[in-house]
């Protein structure tokens, strides 16, 4: 039981669950889950609130330990993590430059260095944030506060990327941008997994997807999790899938039936 270290030798995994469970004050959260990320992943997570999406998150970055079963991590594994938008505190002072700076190292922002300044304008510029540098982090649209907290993990040099709702709380079109660069990042070489209740805006975007309530209910392609049999193990209601340039569409079937 806990996390232990993967043999790079056997597989190509980055990081595997085995049986795990998890509780919080004694109530079940995750339960025997199962999964298997392997280098060159690009796997979304959908569920409802509650389903243990987050725990997923926080039991790869290594912030939560198992109930029982284990966590195998691939030995020094780099991992970034981009958070909810609505977990930050918008009010704390500090610039763009200076929240993505605080990632790098366990000295602060005085004694940071002129490569690792220039390290941060490059992912900044790379991003396409570089002229928001030097401006509070509260003035930030939530399409600009996304690409800040994505570069802070870029800064790491992850080879695992991890994203807790990175469509959250933004309109359409970022939506599809921040998919669309995740996609660039994908096709670079890095493993990402990300969490979100946004299953329509993941299915032209994400190419894997695992269903989750409380334990894993299928995993596969979209067309293969987006059937309505698997949607209402998952969100526990009937939802009504179409089809629409090849890929599904999900509609909440009141909702549907009332068009």
């Amino acid at each position: 039981m806990g996390v232990v270290p993967l043999d790079g030798a056997r597989s190509r995994s980055l990081l595997r669950l085995d049986s795990v469970d998890v509780a919080y004050d004694g109530a079940p959260v995750l339960r025997g889950v199962d999964l298997d990320l392997r280098q060159g992943d690009f796997v979304g997570v959908v569920g409802p609130s509650g389903a243990g999406k987050t725990t997923l998150l926080r039991l790869a970055l290594g912030t939560l330990h198992p109930s029982a079963g284990e966590v195998g991590r691939a030995r020094g594994l780099r991992v970034g993590y981009v958070p909810q938008l609505e977990t930050v505190s918008w009010t704390f002072p500090v610039t763009v430059a200076e929240c993505v700076l605080m990632v790098r190292s366990e000295r602060w922002l005085p004694w940071s260095t002129r490569a690792e300044r220039q390290r941060v304008g490059e992912v900044l510029e790379r991003l396409g944030i570089a002229h928001l540098a030097d401006r509070h982090i509260r003035e930030l649209s939530g399409g600009q506060q996304q690409r800040m907290f994505l570069a802070r993990a870029l800064l790491r040099e992850p080879q695992l990327l991890l994203l807790d709702e990175p469509t959250s709380g933004i309109d359409v079109a970022t939506r599809h941008e921040m998919l669309h660069l995740l996609g660039h990042l994908h096709d670079e070489g890095t493993t990402i997994l990300l969490t979100t209740h946004d299953l329509n805006g993941v299915a032209a975007h994400v190419p894997e997807l695992v269903a989750l309530h409380g334990t894993v209910v299928h995993r596969g392609r979209p067309q293969e999790v987006m059937t309505p049999a698997v949607l209402e193990r998952t969100f526990g209601a009937p939802m009504e899938v179409l089809e629409h340039l090849g890929m599904p569409v999900v509609l909440d079937r009141k909702r549907a039936e009332a068009t």
